[in-house]
């Protein structure tokens, strides 16, 4: 992952042809992102993860906001343990 910032939410006044490329750029962008992640470990990723947000809030282009935008949209996809732990993980982002 190269950085958080680039994540946006969708925009509800979009026509459906910007939809369409939005959707066509979040498929190459999860191919892209497949490849990278692809023989890593869980550990290796979240580490990953870790450090980029950690140089993102320390050079000011992440927010607190930021993150919570990306718990928002990372955590309806995880189980229970996992979500808790991404949100210890945010809580600890927050701090720096």
């Amino acid at each position: 992952m190269k950085d958080f910032k680039s994540y946006t939410p969708e925009e509800p006044d979009k026509d459906i042809h910007e939809k369409a490329a939005d959707v066509n750029s979040t498929v190459e962008l999860a191919k892209t992102l497949s490849k990278a992640m692809n023989g890593k470990s869980q550990g290796q990723l979240l580490q990953t993860i870790i450090a980029e947000a950690e140089r993102g809030k320390r050079e000011g282009t992440l927010t607190n906001a930021d993150l919570d935008n990306f718990y928002n949209a990372l955590s309806p996809m995880l189980d229970g343990f996992k979500r808790k732990k991404l949100k210890e993980v945010i809580t600890r982002l927050k701090s720096i």
